[in-house]
């Protein structure tokens, strides 16, 4: 016989519409959302590892101060590699002065994948990066001037030895806005001249290392080899090329993440219906101990309370899966292409997507459901027809004292009667604030981060030489640069910047002591250095091993840096007494040719962090903004309207007292508010307090580089204002449902 308990769902849905409503398209909007993300991420990693073979990627590259001969080649080949000529010339785009990087067409090693268009066939033209095109809003049939020469963009293409764009190794981030990778045919390559020509070579193992440790051992070995018969001035091994695999590495890392921002959001929504099912049970007390008197079972009722979250839930489940398979999924593929140089794709089906998005939520809602229904129907029927549904002894409400005035302690009752209901909507306004901070932050940050880097530039123009060659220009200041990486096995191995500076530089003002370095104040915060701490680095083409003690910071955003004097820099590193690396200017230096400048670092170099990630970060960004307010919308509503309904009886009974609906409203909703507005305030320390911990206690154990931690006053400001005025719109709805309350409510249930 079928349970007639079944024909009051069609009832409760149809008159509780509304809450059902929003917590379906809130659960169904959020699985879309990581379904669509899951999908994405597991067809683009896919994609990229695919690239691997299908490209021919290279195992390494390297630079030499000059042309390689047939016999070094030779020399070089017999180590069990192949070696590929891979030139480049790096040219100034007219149009918006980026540099463009340009490769003959390659047909051997590092294949390019053409995404629009078609492949280069006459000297005047050329294949772009896409992404950069898109930034810089280049189509195909578009001109572009590049060292003197007007040359067509035939086609759009992504190469995979750069499918993220760092224009150095060393760079803290790539850029996809002033830097773009490209391709030309032979004549249209040797066109471009010498001037910026640079000698570089992959290589591919005759036979593939067994895996990363090994490769390291046989990397290692290899540029000893190249050292011993050429001047090296660059050598990238592919696993520790960020051009290849920064993408992996950070699309790898964002899973984990989005699963568990899914797991905190639907475990918030179950406990938001366990108090609804809980004041449901309470309303239906007379009902529950009726039909446990007249034979139902604690199973049946524990089963029909249970269909109406677990339904909810399935069914947001399978539409949030379908749109997450299809618009969500663009539109997260969108947010990769946007970050990342990858080659086309192809959707993958993945059951891990499912089991995540669609039975770990139904788990969660059905263990959290499940725990509180059998706790609150443990009672005996005698109990539910009492109304007696506490399991303690009943103690006395605590006094409050007559002296307040008696609407204030009205309010403070309905306070007192709805804790878990606070409760709830305290932890929920804590998660959604956190979900707003860190979505409005990053703007504000990157904006101060960018001009603490301007601020603290040490000159307009920093000249990194490939030779020494003197200068007149006044004012010119010689330095001296080396990179050097971490040993701290807590933190990823990461490039460190160690600058040897004149003595009373007038670019770099620091106080040296003998044997003593400074650091940049990234370098202390990041690592947690204090004065007299001792650091050590380790050169990352030898084994030389170098010890360093701090004797303090200095301000120097930009990069992680180690500061020492020239003259000890030139001890420390064998170098001959006057050896220098380049200059620090405030002017261009015009008596230097271009043959021996490595590179020129301005501010435009300085602050492509920021700018980098303002591009790729935005739409991100945006999403979790909307979200926070769409939950505090949610979870308002949801508790508000609880309250309400817990206190339909009490209501009831005040009006026929005599009390208009606004009066009522302004009992019963601004006792919420109190709630509300308490639950925001105490909200933004908490936020600060996890964001600062997430930065220093996880962010900058994985991330190599650094960026300030940094919020806005203002932001704290704009989600108060943000969370009153989601209440204020959802108080409204409350007063609607206030009036709508008859006064017969008063004459139930009365005992």
């Amino acid at each position: 016989m079928r349970n007639p308990l079944y024909k009051r769902l069609s009832r409760e849905f149809k008159s509780d519409f509304g809450k059902y409503l929003v917590i379906f398209l809130f659960i169904a909007g959020l699985i879309a959302l990581v379904s669509g993300f899951l999908v994405a991420d597991n067809s683009m990693i896919a994609a990229y590892n695919e690239g691997f073979e299908k490209y021919n990627i290279e195992n390494g590259n390297f630079e030499l101060m000059l042309e390689a001969d047939d016999e070094l080649i030779d020399a070089l080949e017999q180590e069990g590699v192949t070696i590929y000529d891979q030139y480049y010339v790096d040219e100034t785009v007219k149009e918006n002065d980026s540099t463009m990087r340009v490769y003959r067409n390659r047909e051997k090693i590092n294949l390019p994948c053409l995404m629009e268009g078609r492949m280069p066939e006459q000297a005047d033209e050329i294949a772009i990066d896409r992404m950069y095109a898109d930034n810089n809003e280049i189509a195909v049939g578009d001109s572009i001037t590049l060292g003197g020469n007007q040359l067509t963009v035939t086609g759009l293409v992504a190469l995979p030895d750069y499918s993220c764009l760092f224009e150095n190794n060393t760079d803290m981030m790539f850029d996809s806005l002033t830097f773009c990778v490209a391709v030309m045919t032979d004549e249209g390559f040797e066109s471009l001249g010498e001037d910026h020509l640079h000698y570089v070579y992959a290589w591919k193992y005759d036979e593939e290392p067994a895996d990363e440790r090994e490769e390291k051992e046989v990397s290692d070995d290899f540029m000893k080899v190249i050292a011993e018969n050429a001047v090296i001035t660059n050598f990238i091994p592919r696993y520790a090329n960020q051009a290849i695999q920064f993408t992996g590495e950070d699309m790898g890392g964002d899973k984990a993440m989005f699963i568990l921002f899914l797991y905190i959001v639907v475990v918030i929504i179950a406990f938001v219906f366990a108090i609804t099912t809980s004041n449901t049970i309470a309303e239906e007390a007379s009902v529950i101990g009726t039909l446990r008197a007249s034979g139902y079972t604690r199973g049946e009722l524990i089963r029909h309370y249970l269909i109406s979250p677990l339904l909810v839930t399935l069914l947001a489940a399978v539409v949030g899966n379908i749109l997450g398979y299809t618009v969500l999924k663009e539109y997260m593929v969108g947010l990769y292409y946007g970050s990342y140089s990858l080659p086309t794709y192809e959707t993958l089906w993945n059951g891990e997507a499912f089991v995540e998005t669609t039975v770990v939520p139904f788990v969660l809602m059905l263990v959290i459901n499940l725990t509180i229904l059998v706790s609150k129907l443990k009672l005996s029927p005698l109990k539910f027809l009492r109304h007696d549904l506490s399991k303690r002894t009943k103690k006395k409400a605590f006094r409050l004292n007559t002296k307040i005035p008696f609407l204030t302690r009205f309010r403070l009752r309905i306070i007192f009667q709805n804790i878990p209901n606070y409760i709830t909507l305290l932890i929920g306004i804590m998660f959604a604030s956190l979900i707003m901070v860190f979505g409005m932050m990053f703007g504000p940050l990157l904006e101060d981060y960018s001009k603490e880097i301007d601020a603290s530039m040490f000159a307009d123009y920093q000249y990194v030489l490939k030779a020494q060659i003197d200068t007149k220009a006044e004012g010119a200041e010689k330095y001296c640069v080396t990179t050097l990486q971490t040993t701290t096995e807590k933190y990823p191995t990461e490039d460190i910047m160690v600058y040897g500076i004149e003595d009373g530089s007038d670019y770099v003002d620091i106080d040296f002591k003998e044997g003593e370095v400074h650091v940049s104040d990234g370098y202390m915060i990041k690592y947690g250095l204090k004065d007299g701490d001792s650091i050590t680095l380790k050169d990352k083409y030898s084994d030389d091993i170098y010890e360093f003690t701090v004797a303090g910071e200095y301000e120097y955003p930009a990069a992680l840096a180690v500061f020492l004097p020239r003259r000890e820099f030139n001890e420390i590193f064998d170098k001959k007494e006057d050896y220098y690396s380049g200059y620090l200017s405030d002017k261009e230096l015009d008596d230097i040719e271009d043959a021996y400048i490595s590179t020129i670092i301005t501010q435009e170099d300085l602050t492509k962090i920021s700018r980098q990630l303002t591009v790729s970060m935005g739409d991100f960004m945006v999403l979790f903004e909307y979200f926070g307010i769409v939950m505090f919308l949610l979870l308002m509503y949801l508790l508000s309207k609880q309250i309400i309904e817990k206190n339909a009886g009490a209501i009831s009974m005040v009006k026929i007292l005599g009390y208009s609906n606004g009066e009522i409203g302004g009992l019963y909703i601004v006792a919420t508010t109190v709630a509300v507005v308490v639950s925001l305030f105490l909200s933004m320390p908490v936020c600060n307090y996890v964001l600062r911990w997430l930065f220093s206690g996880y962010l900058y154990t994985v991330i190599s580089g650094y960026f300030p931690y940094m919020v806005s006053n203002t932001i704290y400001v704009k989600i108060i204002i943000y969370g009153i005025v989601s209440y204020a719109v959802v108080a409204a709805t409350q007063m609607f449902k206030i009036g709508r309350i008859p006064k017969s409510d008063a004459l139930k249930n009365v005992e």
